[in-house]
């Protein structure tokens, strides 16, 4: 048989296995070698339902650990199960049993092992001449009395005063006390937590991963954790937790009525409806019990000699020296003390210079130093974070009479000190950015009234002379490529034939269009059209156009996607539809999903794409869901909107993006969408004409740029003001309005000159390639 039952008594099997098989070890595994007479064995820690495959294969996928190598870093592997074994197996395998399969095929995954798991995968079925072997303990249930089993495991949750030393637990625990992961001593992450429940006793654990990812994603006091498969040894007296194999964990926020949603990287986990129940009775426990610190001090409400944590946006960062490095930060208040500034060159901050030079009445510095130091570097400019134990400190330089309000981060872990990453998810996340975006800036700060605040930048008006001297004989572009190509004349360039390419230093004197987010088109790369870029009333109207075929119920809830309905309250009622795609038979965290959205107005589609990953507006058929005209977008994610060229499209039906949701990590990206749904994506580019002019001449050049020049996206110009004000201000800095052509700054760049052809004539035309703005100029 396929799948046998073989009896355990005392850890040995009452029937021996076939004499020919030898055991394999899990980490010897690889693709491509033959396993008709190994097999491998292990413990069932987690298994899916039964599902059927396209062509109605049944398959049976279940986590196999190695029970001999909990200790080893690769020490459990995905087994996929097919045909009439994958449906035995469902009725009859049980989370912790042990498990042996044999004639089996090995497939390396396309992608990164996650957690501990082998980077192969096993794939057994009967036409393979595989055999699985589970052992049963007496008094199991037979395989034909097991049908009405659920496979779910169903896992045992231990007490904090029930723990015991050398045991492998599963458990519930309040966060009294953590810090934040930190690099140990050797290239491991760590953080300790210390848990409570209702018995009062207290557990500190020690967790390490070398993936940040696979630690608790705990962020204050009073959170809640599961934690499954932690090890517990007595020291001193006192129980504590320690990592083990299999480790994995859930983080809920402890607040009470707060949702109940886990914190966690991994993809798959259980969670059953009675541990709701243990997660809201542990909320109402802790709130009377254990002291939790209000909400995060703002920079208001800084004094000297105050220890504080601070929820805050990162706008730009610099190394200072080996064991220090510089955050900038700001919560959208201002700090009621003069703060200082740490000095560093210009050359070493990272992040918008426009947006630094906007907030430097709001954004503050902290010094963060030693063991901090190798996680602020490797911070994301615009990530949110929780700083823990942040210094204030009062101080004066030697020839100040006025004092100013430091900030430090200092090493160690005492006190909890630490750095958090927040994703956007977080409710105190979400409800900075809400305040952030509405902070209106003063004109003092705003770029658009004054660019740069000539008193703070220059000690003094022979200061400024200098600087716009500079200006004048230092080049504001820079060169990416060809630096062996030396300076030509324009008059050389209009004298001589095309096609070639050139490298000159010339000044620009006027530009088209002068209004800059014209400049914004749309290219096909295919046909090589350009064509303008819809404005938001052509959106909409078909969106209204659309409203009126209503959703089709025979396309909703497939094996893809999950769907919603509803109609609107409004004099002309609407049904709207939203078809939420699935991956792994399972629904996404919002900000990881696909959504097909019918009946949707202009504003609600962009309310969506602020939560959705990515949006798709679609109609019903009457055999499958499509895209609308593609005068629309047919994808929207976070502000862009993505367009598809109408002369080379040929649509699929929607079904085709089933193809992505099937992917080991569905990535969502607008090229694969575009492709799978027979789309030729266009796009965004900046069109521009320079008049460029030097001492022998002047020609007319096209910058043709997708973000390279300017640094700065076309996709996303048209939806940031931010954007368009940076842009503005290179264009000021390139060709100051007002300027005497003497007094117009140099741009070195790379120009190739092409023939243009049609009936009556041919023409030369030049192209900017190969240069961008130098980073300094704005």
């Amino acid at each position: 048989m396929p799948v046998q039952l073989l009896k355990s008594i005392e850890g040995q099997s009452e029937t021996p296995l076939p004499s020919h098989l030898q055991k394999e070890d899990l980490k010897h595994l690889q693709e491509g070698c033959d396993y008709t007479n190994k097999y491998i064995q292990g413990i069932v820690t987690l298994s899916y339902p039964l599902t059927k495959l396209r062509d109605g294969t049944d398959f049976f996928k279940i986590v196999v650990q190695d029970s001999d190598n909990l200790c080893s870093q690769i020490n459990s592997i995905n087994v996929f199960i097919y045909g009439k074994m994958a449906e035995d197996c469902a009725k009859i395998i049980r989370h912790g049993e042990a498990f042996i399969a044999a004639g089996f095929k090995v497939i390396k995954l396309p992608t990164e092992r996650e957690d501990a798991r082998h980077d192969c995968h096993l794939e057994v079925s009967e036409e393979a001449g595989s055999t699985i072997y589970i052992y049963t303990k007496p008094g199991t249930t037979a395989a034909s009395e097991t049908a009405s089993v659920s496979v779910a495991p169903k896992y045992v949750y231990t007490p904090l005063n029930h723990l015991k030393d050398g045991t492998v637990v599963n458990l519930y625990g309040v966060v009294k006390f953590f810090k934040p992961p930190y690099i140990s001593k050797g290239t491991d992450y760590c953080s300790i937590v210390t848990l409570v429940d209702q018995s009062n006793v207290k557990l500190t654990c020690s967790l390490f991963s070398g993936n940040l990812d696979f630690l608790p994603k705990i962020y204050k006091v009073g959170d809640i954790v599961r934690f499954h498969r932690i090890k517990i040894r007595e020291y001193n007296g006192q129980m504590q937790g320690i990592t083990s194999g299999g480790f994995a964990s859930l983080t809920f926020d402890g607040t009470v009525g707060a949702p109940v949603v886990p914190r966690t990287s991994s993809r798959v986990y259980t969670f059953m409806d009675e541990e709701q129940k243990t997660i809201e009775e542990l909320r109402v426990w802790a709130a009377s019990n254990i002291s939790i610190s209000g909400p995060a001090t703002k920079l208001s409400g800084v004094q000297p000699m105050l220890f504080f944590d601070l929820t805050c946006q990162l706008v730009g960062k610099a190394k200072v020296d080996g064991s220090s490095f510089l955050l900038k930060v700001w919560d959208g208040t201002e700090c009621p003390y003069p703060t200082w500034k740490v000095p560093v060159e210009a050359k070493d901050l990272e992040g918008e210079k426009v947006l630094l030079h906007q907030l430097r009445n709001l954004a503050v510095d902290i010094l963060v130093y030693d063991n901090h130091v190798q996680l602020a570097e490797s911070l994301k400019i615009g990530s949110f974070l929780r700083i823990y134990s942040i210094h204030a400190k009062e101080a004066s330089a030697d020839n100040e009479d006025v004092s100013h309000m430091e900030f430090h981060l200092h090493g160690g872990t005492c006190y909890g000190r630490g750095i958090g990453v927040l994703p956007e998810s977080n409710p105190d996340v979400k409800e900075l950015k809400e305040f952030l975006e509405s902070v209106t800036l003063t004109d003092s700060q705003n770029m658009e009234s004054c660019s740069m605040d000539v008193d703070s930048t220059f000690g003094n008006v022979t200061d400024l002379e200098l600087h716009l001297q500079r200006c004048q004989q230092l080049s504001v572009t820079v060169l990416t490529d060809h630096q062996d190509l030396s300076n030509t004349e324009l008059k050389t360039i209009t004298n001589s034939s095309a096609p070639q390419q050139y490298r000159i230093r010339a000044k620009l004197r006027t530009y088209k269009p002068q209004k800059l987010h014209q400049s914004v088109k749309l290219h096909c790369s295919k046909c090589n059209s350009l064509q303008e870029v819809p404005d938001r009333d052509d959106f909409d109207f078909i969106l209204h156009g659309s409203a009126g075929t209503a959703p089709n119920p025979e396309l909703h809830n497939t094996s893809w996607y999950e769907s919603v309905t509803w109609t609107t309250q409004e004099q002309k009622q609407r049904e709207i539809a939203i078809h939420f795609v699935k991956h792994d038979e399972m629904l996404q965290h919002p900000e990881d999903t696909l959504i097909m959205v019918e009946g949707g107005t202009l504003k609600e589609i962009w309310k969506l794409t602020k939560r959705f990953k990515c949006v798709i507006p679609v109609r019903s058929t009457e055999d499958d869901l499509e895209l609308l005209d593609l005068s629309a977008p047919f994808l929207l994610r976070g502000n862009v909107k993505y367009y598809g060229c109408k002369q080379c499209s040929t649509p699929k039906p929607m079904k085709n993006l089933s193809s992505i949701a099937a992917e080991q990590r569905p990535s969502w990206e607008p090229t694969e969408i575009a492709q799978v749904l027979g789309i030729e994506l266009l796009q965004y580019v900046f069109i521009m004409k320079f008049t460029l002019v030097d001492e022998t001449g002047s020609l007319n050049a096209y910058l043709f740029d997708y973000e390279k020049f300017f640094q700065i996206p076309a996709s996303e110009i048209l939806t940031s003001n931010f954007l368009q004000q940076k842009m503005q201000m290179t264009m000021n800095a390139l060709c100051p309005p007002g300027r005497k052509l003497g007094d117009l700054p140099w741009l070195e760049c790379f120009i190739k000159s092409y023939n243009v052809r049609d009936a009556m004539k041919n023409q030369v035309c030049y192209q900017i390639f190969d240069t961008t703005v130098a980073e300094d100029v704005v």
